[in-house]
Formats: C-alpha cells, structure tokens, sequence
C-alpha cells in the first residue's frame, strides 16, 4: 500500500523497527498513535452533517439530529465513500445501506473491521457511534502515514440504522448482515412518526440502495472491533479510561396497543369510561415495579394517544417497551409477567394498590406485538483478550482498564454471530448519552482509537501466525 508522501511515510522511522504487521515487536504497536488533532477535527467537521440543539456558547457544543437515511445521513456517507476512496479503499455498499471500506493487505482474504454507525438520535450528541467510525478512518490514515502493510485487508464499516429512531427495529442493518433479520422485513420497515417512508424508498432517494446482497457470505469478516461510548457513569466514576467489553445485555422491544372507547369527557361517569390512557398509566408504572422486582430495565419512549381531543375520552393508545436484562432467563420471567398482569389490569383488576382511591371503569384490552428479540450476547474470547492487551498497552497500567458489560445494544451484538468481535468503551461524561450534552474528552477519544487500531492490527498480526503454521 503506497503512502501518501514521502514525507509522511518517514515520520516514526526510527520508531517502527518493520512497516510488516505480521513481524510486528510490542514495540511497534507501541508506536501507532493518532494524530489527535486531526482526529478531533474531522470528527467535529463532520458533525455539520446534521447539527442538532446547541447546550452551549463553543462551536462544537450542539447535539446532533442525523436520523438514518435523512438527507444529513447522506450527506456523511458521501463524506465517508469519498473520504475512504481518498485514502486508497475501495469501497462497497450493500443491499441495506451498509457501507464496507476496504484498505488492501500482502494478500487477499476477509478484511478485519472497525465498525459502528453514523446515524443518530434526534436528540443525540456527538459521539455515540459517530466516534467508532471516525476512529476507523483515522486508523486508515496511521496506517497510510506509516506506510504499515498488513497482511490481510482490514477496513471500516458504517451500518444503517443501528440507532433504530427513524426505522423501529435497532441495529437493523448488521441484523439482516447476519442473517438474523429478514431483508424483507428490513426493506418494508416504516418511519416512526406520521411518515410513510420505507427503509427501501429511501435508500433508494438518497443512492445507497447498493446492489451487494446484505449477508456475511457476500461480505465476509475475519472479525470487527467497535469502539464505543460507555453511555454509563462507571469508567467516569472508578476513573478508569477504558472497558474491556465481554458481554452486552439481552433485550426486546415491544409495542403495546390498549383499545378502549372513545366518549365525552363532560357527560360520562368515571365508572362507565375505558380510558386508554388510563390504563396505559397503570401499565407503564407496573413495568417500572416488575422491572425493580425482576433487576432489569424497563422504559416506555413512544407514547402515541387517539383520537388525541381535549374533551374525549382516549380509545386508543399506543405506546413502546423497551426491556433490557443481562441474562435471556430475566427476560423471559419479566414477559409473562407484564404479559400476565397487564392482561389482569386491562379486566379491572387491582395490582399492588395500583387502583386505590380510584374509581373502577368499563374492561379494556390489550394487544401486545414484539419489534425485537435479542439474546444476551458474549463476545469472542481472543477477540476480547486482543483488547484488553491493547488498552494496557495503550494506557499504561491494568488498573486504569476493566472488563464490562454493555447495557445497550450494538451492531458488534450482530457481527458476534458470524464473526469473531469485541468491543472497547471510553468514558461518557456524568454518563449522560442520547442527549445533545454528551461529552467524551479529546484525550479520551483519542485513547480509545489507539485501542481500536492496536486491536485490529493485533488481530492481523494474529492471522498471519495462524497462517504460517
């Protein structure tokens, strides 16, 4: 792989003892650095794709709104084929959207990835999954200024929707990547929202409905590495600076739909109303109660009310779960329950006082329909130990590092069923993600994109052992 200059190609000769990864000493690894200011500034350049709410009075202190296949999504995916082209890959897009980057190795074989995604939430920040795939390119650009020749292809990926704020079906695009999430489905999802814009119009408005079928055996991977935010306060509070991620929490994703019976607010009794909100008040709060009794988590984000007057009794409510647990068991306890209870309450039944000092109505009923159904996830053992050797060589010390399970999901869930994958988490500021306020340091940043490109180097180190054996 040429470099881009000469004079760029001599900067850390006397560092690097080869540019050969498969003959790489600890001391070479030691030698890959970012270029920080470069990084922090291409990360924030590129967040003029879609700049959301200003929090403060610096030019980088505004969240972002990049939902999925937006024009602003487009426009950062133009900015990453091109930026990516520029620094010799080539580049491939999918039938999702996906986009894979490709820099060439000595010789051919699947490419090891950095990975994560661009879209956001509407109310997000800065970092969150933006920060993997700018960690990515910038590993490119070591790489080329080191003239480093690894010895398989390694490469970036940018997956669609993995927030799942516009399309309802989070990190949808490396689930249909898997084989886990059908393409069909995929393609017919519809915007959240009054819109009736499908995942497949749009990749076809904005050009990246690409002719590569979504599946792992047209775009294989010897394996992926996502850098992260936390997204929690542990890593901030312990004062560590990176986590070793092993494991992510199961989850599901469920809509419920409570029908009752519209009426007059001013002429009908509370004993002869079925009030859908009403009930959907009760629901929601004994989620909160199942949740503490069963140690998971429980969060209702979209609440959708019809016929939506001021003087009508509510008829219909839709409204989210969203239902998070370490282990798949969890989950399966705290689903008949809800489904058990919510059932109950819907007749008119009273749950754990939920009904005192109120005044019984008319039965309502309740539908229940699953978005999402994900298992508690471990990732690959080498791929972890791989990324633990590389946050202790990068920070220094064993003690500023810890092992960790996610608590949210990520694409890194899905590429771990065909692939081998881990992940690497740098401080979120006061825990605070999905919020325009979300901060991780520069500094930060920076220590968690070493780790990444130590990781993935270290991995095609590995291979090419594996290979000469």
């Amino acid at each position: 792989m040429a470099c881009k200059s000469a004079a760029t190609a001599s900067v850390g000769k006397q560092c690097f003892s080869t540019r050969i990864v498969r003959d790489f000493q600890e001391s070479d690894l030691k030698c890959l650095k970012v270029d920080r200011k470069r990084f922090n500034d291409t990360l924030h350049d590129t967040c003029k794709f879609g700049t959301g709410q200003r929090w403060g009075s610096a030019e980088t202190e505004t969240g972002m709104c990049r939902l999925s296949l937006t024009d602003s999504d487009k426009e950062a995916r133009d900015w990453f084929v091109e930026k990516t082209k520029s620094l010799g890959c080539q580049v491939t897009v999918d039938a999702m959207g996906n986009i894979f980057a490709v820099r060439p190795g000595r010789r051919e074989g699947p490419p090891t990835f950095a990975g994560s995604h661009l879209d956001t939430q509407p109310r997000g920040g800065r970092y969150d999954g933006i920060l993997g795939v700018l960690a990515g390119v910038e590993m490119l650009q070591v790489l080329n200024d080191h003239a480093i020749e690894t010895e398989f292809p390694v490469g970036v990926v940018n997956w669609t929707n993995e927030e799942g704020a516009r399309f309802p079906i989070i990190m949808v695009a490396s689930g249909v990547w898997s084989g886990r999430i059908p393409l069909e489905r995929a393609h017919q999802l519809e915007e959240v929202g009054s819109g009736k814009a499908t995942m497949k119009s749009e990749l076809e408005r904005i050009g990246y409905l690409g002719a590569t079928p979504a599946s792992h055996e047209s775009t294989p991977m010897a394996a992926h590495f996502e850098l992260h935010i936390e997204q929690g306060p542990i890593l901030e509070t312990t004062g560590q600076k990176v986590g070793v991620v092993t494991a992510a929490q199961a989850y599901r994703w469920f809509k419920v739909e409570v029908n009752g019976q519209e009426a007059h607010t001013g002429t009908t009794p509370l004993s002869n109303r079925a009030d859908a909100v009403l009930l959907t008040s009760y629901l929601i709060a004994h989620s909160h109660r199942l949740a503490t009794k069963h140690n998971c988590v429980a969060t209702t984000g979209i609440i959708e009310v019809s016929p939506g007057s001021v003087n009508t009794i509510p008829g219909n409510v839709r409204f989210t779960l969203d239902v998070r647990a370490p282990a798949d068991e969890t989950l399966d306890k705290m689903e008949s329950d809800m489904k058990r209870d919510f059932a109950s309450l819907a007749a008119g039944e009273d749950i754990g006082g939920l009904r005192i000092g109120g005044t019984r109505g008319k039965p309502l009923t309740v539908a229940w329909q699953t978005d999402a159904n994900t298992a508690a996830t471990r990732f690959h053992p080498e791929c972890v130990d791989i990324v633990r050797a590389s946050a202790v060589s990068v920070t220094g010390s064993d003690s500023l590092v810890r092992d960790m399970t996610s608590g949210a999901g990520h694409d890194s869930v899905y590429t771990n069923l065909q692939c081998p994958t881990s992940m690497i988490f740098v401080p979120s500021k006061d825990g605070i993600s999905h919020n325009p306020v979300e901060y991780t340091s520069p500094e930060e940043c920076a220590t968690g994109a070493e780790v990444l490109l130590q990781s993935v180097i270290r991995y095609d180190r590995l291979r090419s052992v594996r290979e000469a054996l």
